[in-house]
Protein backbone atom coordinates (compact mmCIF):
# COMPACT_ATOMS: atom_id res chain seq x y z
CA UNK A 1 0.00 0.00 0.00
CA UNK A 2 2.96 2.15 0.43
CA UNK A 3 3.33 2.79 -3.15
CA UNK A 4 -0.52 3.50 -3.98
CA UNK A 5 0.09 5.75 -0.83
CA UNK A 6 2.78 7.98 -2.62
CA UNK A 7 0.83 8.24 -6.14
CA UNK A 8 -1.85 9.97 -3.89
CA UNK A 9 -0.32 12.16 -2.47
CA UNK A 10 0.32 10.53 0.83
CA UNK A 11 3.21 10.07 3.31
CA UNK A 12 4.53 7.03 5.18
CA UNK A 13 6.70 6.61 7.31
CA UNK A 14 10.23 5.57 7.24
CA UNK A 15 12.40 4.24 9.59
CA UNK A 16 15.35 6.31 11.59
CA UNK A 17 18.05 3.73 10.39
CA UNK A 18 17.48 4.50 6.64
CA UNK A 19 16.65 7.84 6.87
CA UNK A 20 19.98 8.33 9.06
CA UNK A 21 21.66 6.26 5.93
CA UNK A 22 20.10 8.58 3.20
CA UNK A 23 19.90 12.12 4.54
CA UNK A 24 22.77 11.59 7.46
CA UNK A 25 24.84 14.23 5.88
CA UNK A 26 22.48 17.01 6.19
CA UNK A 27 22.07 16.75 10.22
CA UNK A 28 24.21 19.66 11.76
CA UNK A 29 26.51 18.23 14.45
CA UNK A 30 24.94 16.37 17.29
CA UNK A 31 21.54 16.84 15.50
CA UNK A 32 19.15 13.37 15.72
CA UNK A 33 16.66 11.95 14.11
CA UNK A 34 13.34 12.12 15.91
CA UNK A 35 10.88 10.46 12.67
CA UNK A 36 10.65 10.81 9.24
CA UNK A 37 7.99 10.23 6.39
CA UNK A 38 8.46 9.71 2.29
CA UNK A 39 6.12 10.59 -0.46
CA UNK A 40 7.31 8.49 -3.57
CA UNK A 41 10.65 10.87 -3.90
CA UNK A 42 10.02 13.78 -1.31
CA UNK A 43 11.10 13.21 2.17
CA UNK A 44 10.00 15.09 5.74
CA UNK A 45 12.08 14.61 8.45
CA UNK A 46 11.45 16.01 12.30
CA UNK A 47 14.77 16.46 14.45
CA UNK A 48 14.70 17.47 18.01
CA UNK A 49 16.39 21.13 15.90
CA UNK A 50 14.03 21.55 12.71
CA UNK A 51 12.18 20.31 10.18
CA UNK A 52 13.82 19.32 7.19
CA UNK A 53 12.22 19.44 3.74
CA UNK A 54 13.96 17.32 0.85
CA UNK A 55 12.27 18.07 -2.66
CA UNK A 56 13.63 15.52 -5.16
CA UNK A 57 13.20 17.19 -8.35
CA UNK A 58 13.86 16.06 -12.28
CA UNK A 59 13.82 12.72 -14.24
CA UNK A 60 16.29 11.02 -12.04
CA UNK A 61 15.64 12.82 -9.04
CA UNK A 62 19.83 13.92 -8.20
CA UNK A 63 18.47 17.16 -7.79
CA UNK A 64 17.53 18.25 -4.53
CA UNK A 65 15.85 21.29 -2.76
CA UNK A 66 16.40 21.05 0.98
CA UNK A 67 14.38 23.18 2.84
CA UNK A 68 14.82 23.56 6.91
CA UNK A 69 12.27 24.98 8.93
CA UNK A 70 13.76 25.94 12.57
CA UNK A 71 11.16 23.88 15.23
CA UNK A 72 11.35 27.15 17.50
CA UNK A 73 9.38 29.50 14.65
CA UNK A 74 6.33 27.11 14.62
CA UNK A 75 3.15 28.93 16.06
CA UNK A 76 0.51 27.28 15.19
CA UNK A 77 -1.09 23.85 13.69
CA UNK A 78 -3.74 23.34 12.58
CA UNK A 79 -5.40 19.42 11.33
CA UNK A 80 -7.89 17.97 9.11
CA UNK A 81 -8.82 14.71 9.36
CA UNK A 82 -10.23 12.42 6.71
CA UNK A 83 -13.53 11.66 6.24
CA UNK A 84 -15.13 9.31 3.93
CA UNK A 85 -14.34 8.16 0.32
CA UNK A 86 -11.07 9.31 -1.02
CA UNK A 87 -10.70 12.31 1.93
CA UNK A 88 -7.08 11.96 3.19
CA UNK A 89 -5.91 13.86 6.85
CA UNK A 90 -3.58 17.32 6.80
CA UNK A 91 -1.94 19.01 8.80
CA UNK A 92 -0.82 22.28 8.41
CA UNK A 93 2.55 24.05 10.60
CA UNK A 94 2.18 27.69 10.53
CA UNK A 95 5.48 29.33 11.34
CA UNK A 96 7.92 32.30 11.25
CA UNK A 97 10.19 32.96 8.48
CA UNK A 98 11.61 36.29 9.56
CA UNK A 99 14.93 36.30 11.39
CA UNK A 100 13.39 37.84 14.48
CA UNK A 101 10.52 36.11 15.90
CA UNK A 102 9.81 39.71 18.02
CA UNK A 103 9.99 41.78 15.11
CA UNK A 104 7.15 44.68 14.01
CA UNK A 105 6.32 42.83 10.84
CA UNK A 106 7.34 39.60 11.64
CA UNK A 107 6.31 37.35 8.24
CA UNK A 108 4.90 34.13 8.21
CA UNK A 109 4.06 31.25 6.10
CA UNK A 110 2.55 28.02 5.88
CA UNK A 111 3.43 24.12 4.91
CA UNK A 112 0.93 21.37 4.67
CA UNK A 113 1.28 17.78 4.50
CA UNK A 114 -1.03 15.08 2.92
CA UNK A 115 -1.73 11.62 5.32
CA UNK A 116 -3.52 8.75 4.23
CA UNK A 117 -6.80 8.17 5.87
CA UNK A 118 -5.08 5.11 7.79
CA UNK A 119 -2.54 7.17 9.05
CA UNK A 120 -2.92 8.20 12.78
CA UNK A 121 -1.92 11.79 12.11
CA UNK A 122 -2.97 13.13 16.13
CA UNK A 123 0.28 12.18 17.50
CA UNK A 124 2.14 14.50 15.19
CA UNK A 125 -0.25 16.99 15.87
CA UNK A 126 -0.36 17.00 19.24
CA UNK A 127 3.34 17.02 19.37
CA UNK A 128 3.47 19.76 17.16
CA UNK A 129 0.14 21.99 18.72
CA UNK A 130 2.26 21.78 22.35
CA UNK A 131 5.78 22.93 20.81
CA UNK A 132 3.85 25.57 19.22
CA UNK A 133 2.05 26.65 21.81
CA UNK A 134 5.56 26.49 23.94
CA UNK A 135 7.17 28.61 21.16
CA UNK A 136 4.00 31.59 21.41
CA UNK A 137 4.80 31.77 25.04
CA UNK A 138 8.85 31.96 24.94
CA UNK A 139 8.01 34.80 22.11
CA UNK A 140 5.14 36.71 23.94
CA UNK A 141 7.31 37.61 27.68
Amino acid sequence: MGLMDGLLGNYSEVSKDELHNQYGQYLMPDEKIEMGFKLVRDTFIFTEKRLILLDHQGVTGKKTRIHSISMDSIFDVTIETAGTGFDDSELTIHYIVSPYYRANNVQTTTYTFEFGKKFNVQPIYVALTTLAHENRTKINQ
